[in-house]
């Protein structure tokens, strides 16, 4: 049994066609092809969820996952790393997680992490996500701060996980985004998969895996623009991929829209300010809220007085 590692999902074009499946792996991954051979031969890649050689043929649109090695961490250790506890009960823990902070090890972040972190203030955590993952039922970025649950046991890890993947669980973030919408309102439906040459990067690909984000406007500042927006789904980057293809990078993004910018800001201006969910015991639906961080709320400060807002 593999441990539970983020897959890496890609999608053979026609130009691919006819390749053998271990270079195109390592073409479009950070994977040697000898590492690709190694993971081809123990089962974690995948043609169209089906075991296959490295020297398979592939066809434009076969669907390859690749589940990468582990990161080369093999100690998790608690460290007293502040973190703000919204809501902590015998079965979830709900975490607001500061912008900058890791979710988990990986390599290049072995420690500093918000695992290493709960590790040290919460008791108790499900071991389904394996010793890199206690408790992690799902991630936001390192550059998006918010809300994320924890899961204190397996019961109420394999409840969260279901809700999750019937998008029973409500996730609500704020996003200031480039430029002004010209409607109030709408829903990108547009599907993701991992760029076909930079394995760090998501992008809009056609047979990528559905992805489905709700916006709408809450403040018009002219050349920028505050979002509510809602996930439907919850692929990597999402949000930050959505808004990009429709013209309009959240403001700070390094990856998809443009670093520098007029507020100062680093790093994306995303945060995921509410979190609605039934718990896993008592099946009661509970709403969870976070405020702006102080930085989100000081560029918008600025961006009103820029405009001649008047503040509530």
């Amino acid at each position: 049994m593999i441990e539970d590692r983020e897959l890496i999902e890609l999608t053979a074009s026609a130009q691919d066609a006819g390749k053998r499946l271990d270079a195109f792996v390592a073409a479009g991954s950070s994977l040697s092809r000898n590492a690709a051979q190694r993971l081809i031969e123990a089962g974690d890649i995948l043609v169209n969820g089906r075991e296959a050689q490295a020297k398979t043929k592939l066809r434009e649109g076969d669907e390859i996952t690749v589940t990468p090695p582990p990161p080369s961490v093999t100690d998790t250790v608690p460290q007293d790393i502040p973190i703000e506890i919204v809501y902590q009960d015998e079965d979830i823990a709900v975490i607001n997680k500061p912008k900058g902070m890791v979710v988990h090890p990986a390599a290049g972040n072995p420690d500093g992490t918000l695992v290493n972190a709960i590790l040290f203030h919460i008791k108790d955590l499900s071991g389904i996500g394996g010793e890199l993952r206690p408790g992690i039922v799902h991630r936001i970025d390192r550059m998006t701060s918010g809300l994320l649950v924890i899961a204190k046991n397996d019961a109420a890890h394999a409840f969260l996980s279901d809700e999750l993947k019937t998008h029973a669980v409500s996730r609500v973030y704020f996003a200031l985004c480039e430029g002004n919408f010209r409607e109030d309102s709408g829903t990108v439906n547009a599907p993701i998969a991992r760029h076909r040459t930079d394995r760090k990067r998501m992008a809009v690909i056609p047979g990528g895996r559905e992805a489905v984000t709700h916006w709408s406007v809450l403040e018009r500042f002219g050349d920028m623009t505050l979002l509510r927006v809602e996930l439907e789904t919850g692929r990597t980057h999402q949000i930050r991929v959505h808004m990009a293809h429709i013209k309009h990078p959240i403001v700070g993004d390094e990856v998809y829209g443009h670093a520098k910018n007029s507020l100062g800001i680093v790093g994306q201006a995303l945060h995921a300010g509410e979190l609605r969910l039934t718990h896993p015991r008592t099946g009661e639906l509970q709403t969870f809220t976070a405020p702006l961080p102080e930085e989100f709320r000081a560029a918008l400060d600025k961006l009103r007085r820029r405009n001649g807002i008047k503040a509530d």
